[in-house]
């Protein structure tokens, strides 16, 4: 459990510069070769000594108290995993007044999914590339639940956000990254907000670190069918700021995780031009 920048799960269109409470438990239901959290994801509960149970009301006395915060963030972990405690808890934020926002790897079944869009604010889920046998051999899991999940997520009306953690010799190919961004283009519209990551070598993968000029490449790539296109966890030229969708104008400057508002209102329209497009 952590207070953390929104923008670090990552959300950039979603109450920038704001804090959230970040929490997470053990287990997943991918087994991803590079995961950075594997010391609690790959675990069960009997292999992890926790330092605390809390109930769902008690969190929300925590997050009640937290006034920095704007809500809840199910993350660290594969939030599906705890799918009963999820529900219980998004339903008392929601009454609350407060926000929920799932971070997760979209590979769930409809009707779950479902019942927590309910309770969802915003969603960023990790599309691990674009080919089923990487998928199944890197993962263990498959590619089209996870599209069916991107799509219901959108259909549903819920803000939706992407990252994709970009490791050469798995999921760096040209050909299916191409097939990829215009899936996203035609199937979630070019508006849609992708988050593009550098990998570092951890738990079962050595591979070495996914180069700036492939990320770059990539994102040039991207960014010729989307329009909001993020480089993760590498400064590259202008793709941490946020232009406006409808005139172009630089509306948000970023460092880092330190976030300068510049072109929008408190409404979270350009200021240029009006567009809305940030959620505030």
């Amino acid at each position: 459990m952590h207070t953390d920048p929104v923008e670090k799960k990552p959300l950039y269109h979603f109450y920038p510069g704001r804090c959230i409470l970040s929490i997470g438990s053990v287990g997943c239901n991918m087994h991803c070769n590079c995961c950075q959290n594997w010391q609690i994801s790959q675990v069960s509960i009997r292999d992890f000594n926790f330092s605390a149970v809390i109930p769902p009301e008690k969190m929300l006395e925590l997050i009640l108290a937290d006034k920095e915060s704007i809500g809840i963030a199910y993350t660290y972990n594969e939030p599906s995993i705890g799918f009963e405690y999820v529900v219980d808890l998004a339903q008392m934020v929601s009454s609350g007044g407060l926000k929920n926002v799932m971070v997760s790897n979209g590979y769930i079944s409809e009707a779950p999914l479902r019942q927590l869009l309910h309770y969802m604010d915003a969603l960023n889920i990790d599309l691990k590339g674009f080919n089923d046998k990487i998928y199944r051999s890197f993962t263990g899991a498959t590619l089209t639940p996870v599209l069916e999940t991107l799509k219901i997520i959108r259909n549903a009306g819920r803000h939706l956000e992407i990252t994709c953690l970009i490791i050469p010799g798995v999921n760096d190919d040209t050909g299916d990254f191409k097939k990829m961004i215009s899936w996203i283009a035609d199937n979630l519209g070019n508006n849609t907000v992708l988050h593009l990551s550098k990998y570092f070598p951890g738990y079962r993968l050595t591979t070495p670190p996914t180069s700036a000029d492939t990320l770059e490449n990539l994102l040039n790539i991207a960014h010729e069918k989307l329009f909001h296109v993020y480089a993760g966890n590498i400064q590259l030229k202008e793709y941490q700021n946020t232009r406006c969708f409808s005139c172009g104008e630089t509306i948000i400057r970023r460092n880092g995780y330190h976030t300068m508002i510049t072109g929008l209102s408190k409404e979270g329209r350009c200021i240029k031009c009006g567009y809305q497009e940030i959620i505030c």
